[in-house]
């Protein structure tokens, strides 16, 4: 220990700083940590034949009960789709970079293929399936008709629940990147705004403006 760590106050902040070196360390390591499972059942020390053994799980989807028995790495998404034939939310690909599997879990959006049913268990789950009331659309789901906001669709559903989510994560005051007056309440829903925010839901069909429209519209914001 050097003079300038003796003579430190105890109390004194740690700063830390992420440099280029401890990310490609820290990369690095979790690689390895991903590698080993593997590199010990090819060693012979574990198993790779012993089955993983089913697991219950308790969902509120679509405010409808359901009581799943499922494989512990069973995705949500696999779990909506394969076990619930809930195919509103579309598998894109598959490592939470597309948005198409956005569903909202107790009221905020998530990528549903980045997260497993067991982790949710006892927890309300919301999809494309469930925001409308009756013959009722949701009024996302009307205002993207009214501006075409969609053009193959495999994108929409996602989109529609990302959006809601990110309504909600506005009225609670959460700012994003581009939110320019952080003393406000609830950021200005302009087209910088929700750019930003949606940026998670890829359109390859690039209707955009379309879908910042339509947002705006459901928003009661003048498009």
């Amino acid at each position: 220990m050097d003079d300038h760590q003796l003579n430190q106050e105890p109390d004194a902040p740690v700063r830390f700083e992420v440099t280029r070196r401890t990310v490609i360390e820290t990369g690095t390591s979790a690689l390895l940590l991903t590698a080993l499972p593997r590199a010990a059942v090819a060693a012979g020390s574990v198993d790779n034949n012993e089955p993983v053994p089913p697991v219950s799980v308790g969902l509120l989807i679509n405010g409808r009960p359901h009581s799943l028995t499922l494989d512990a790495r069973t995705t949500l998404l696999d779990a909506l789709r394969e076990h619930l034939a809930l195919t509103g939310s579309k598998k894109g690909c598959d490592h939470g970079q597309c948005g198409a599997c956005t569903v909202l879990i107790e009221g905020r959006r998530i990528n549903s293929c980045l997260t497993l049913a067991v982790m949710h268990d006892g927890q309300s789950v919301t999809t494309v399936e469930g925001l409308a009331q009756g013959e009722n659309l949701h009024p996302l789901q009307t205002a993207f008709v009214e501006h075409d906001g969609f053009q193959c669709g495999y994108c929409t559903s996602g989109q529609i629940c990302s959006a809601i989510g990110m309504l909600a994560e506005i009225q609670s005051g959460m700012p994003s990147y581009v939110t320019e007056d952080l003393t406000l309440s609830a950021a200005e829903l302009n087209d910088a705004e929700i750019r930003e925010r949606m940026s998670g839901n890829i359109c390859r069909c690039a209707a955009y403006p379309n879908i910042v429209a339509a947002i705006k519209q459901a928003a009661g914001v003048p498009t």
